[in-house]
């Protein structure tokens, strides 16, 4: 949406000198945090770029409710949200807290306890909604995207009413956007090896492999059972598959 003012083969491209996180910034983390009442008019330009992690059911009934706020949601295999979780909250841990098992957090994760809710009410009712307002919600899921980034990075503009033009694509504005945002890309850069949020967490603790199917490293068979289970419970029937 910035690539006009920021173009992806710049050198002063704000990716390359601030984490993400601190870009689009997150609204229940950041914005409303602690009860703040940001000025929101005076953030930025619009269009505005703002993440969350909250549930549907719990944004609010503006964003419900305008045309003109578009929502991206972006969903992975629970098999792999258990073990990158598992991995990052044991990374903001303080060494006398120690660790947290892969057990303990799988207990945790297949009986819905987590920050935002039980993943598979989250990740359905975002689905459901996109079913039902494709103009509203774009549902995107990481496989696809690392599959094949280009069609779907074309998508999201179309989804957005910011489509490429001809005269992008014939520079190769989408591969340059792509590659700019790959996660290797973005891992190596200073920033997020040593660098550190406005809210003090590490940036490197946001970046681990980024790689389809790493579970199978992890589960044991019977994990796998257990979450093939309830995948199958909660989301069969509704044409969403991992």
């Amino acid at each position: 949406m910035n690539r006009n003012k920021h173009p992806p083969n710049s050198e002063n491209h704000p990716l390359i000198h601030m984490n993400p996180h601190d870009l689009v910034p997150f609204l229940e983390i950041k914005l409303y945090v602690d009860n703040q009442t940001p000025d929101i008019e005076s953030f930025h330009t619009a269009p505005r770029l703002f993440a969350t992690h909250m549930p549907y059911h719990s944004l609010p009934e503006s964003i419900h409710k305008t045309r003109a706020c578009k929502i991206v949601y972006l969903c992975r295999n629970p098999k792999d949200v258990l073990v990158s979780i598992w991995h990052f909250t044991n990374r903001l841990r303080s060494q006398g807290m120690g660790t947290n098992s892969l057990a303990h957090v799988f207990d945790q994760f297949r009986n819905g306890v987590s920050l935002f809710g039980p993943i598979w009410d989250h990740v359905l009712e975002y689905w459901n909604q996109s079913k039902e307002d494709a103009d509203k919600i774009f549902f995107l899921k990481f496989e696809d995207l690392k599959r094949d980034p280009g069609f779907y990075l074309r998508r999201l503009a179309e989804f957005l009413e910011c489509p490429f033009s001809a005269e992008e694509e014939g520079i190769g504005m989408v591969e340059q956007i792509s590659q700019v945002c790959t996660f290797e890309s973005l891992s190596g850069l200073e920033i997020n090896q040593n660098g550190k949020l406005s809210s003090g967490e590490e940036n490197k603790a946001f970046f681990r492999r980024g790689e389809v199917g790493d579970w199978k490293n992890y589960l044991t068979d019977e994990m796998v059972h257990k979450l093939d289970e309830i995948i199958e419970k909660k989301f069969g029937g509704s044409e969403l598959v991992f």
